[in-house]
């Protein structure tokens, strides 16, 4: 059995060199195979791996397709994206190393460090190459004094700004603001409303000027 281990192990880290990026990875089991798509290698229990630019750990993980490509984990998972100063937690995780696109399912919350941001979602679709998230379902998101509510928003990291459709909603501390769709500059904090727009805004009381008195004049 340990010889078996040795060569799996070997072979991963021959396939990981010639993808020319470092990979390290740590697990209570390994196990793998080899496909004519390419090998399939399965980390379970407290599985844990590290990229250039990635860390992840999960219950399990899965690296499978050619030059180990695709990334599959379940299971507790919290990962952090290096260059995109970002942090995540969900259940259900598929990663292409080379497409550089993530799908995060159920319970995901994530974290922008770099622009104060977080979001909460059940399936959230992450290109790390144009740095646009697409949140759906349960949309909540959380950047200073917005609270932005929404079916589905589309957040690009780079413009920050912030677009929600179906039946969104932005809390702005007292301020709410409805319509068929929301834009938010999360930078400038513009906010812009189409379609069915409704809303309330709180303003400041103030002290009515006391009357001048009369002398009689």
């Amino acid at each position: 059995m340990k010889r078996i281990f040795f060569i799996l192990a070997i072979s991963l880290f021959f396939s990981f060199v010639l993808f020319a990026e470092t990979i390290t990875f740590r697990a209570d089991r390994m196990t793998g195979s080899t496909k004519k798509s390419g090998d399939v290698t399965t980390l379970q229990g407290n599985a844990i791996i590290k990229t250039e630019d990635m860390e992840l750990s999960a219950d399990s993980i899965e690296l499978s397709g050619k030059d180990f490509r695709n990334i599959k984990a379940s299971g507790n998972i919290s990962g952090k994206i290096i260059s995109s100063q970002m942090d995540f937690t969900c259940q259900d995780m598929t990663y292409d190393r080379t497409a550089k696109v993530a799908r995060l399912q159920n319970g995901v919350h994530l974290v922008d460090h770099q622009n104060n941001v977080e979001a909460d979602a059940d399936l959230v679709d992450y290109n790390q190459n144009t740095e646009v998230a697409v949140l759906q379902i349960g949309v909540s998101l959380i950047q200073k004094e917005n609270h932005c509510t929404a079916a589905y928003a589309l957040y690009r990291k780079n413009d920050q700004t912030l677009t929600l459709t179906g039946n969104p909603q932005v809390k702005q501390n007292e301020n709410t603001f409805r319509a068929q769709e929301i834009i938010l500059n999360l930078d400038t904090q513009e906010i812009t409303l189409d379609g069915r727009v409704r809303g309330s805004v709180t303003t400041e009381s103030n002290n009515p000027e006391p009357a001048e008195e009369n002398n009689g004049q």
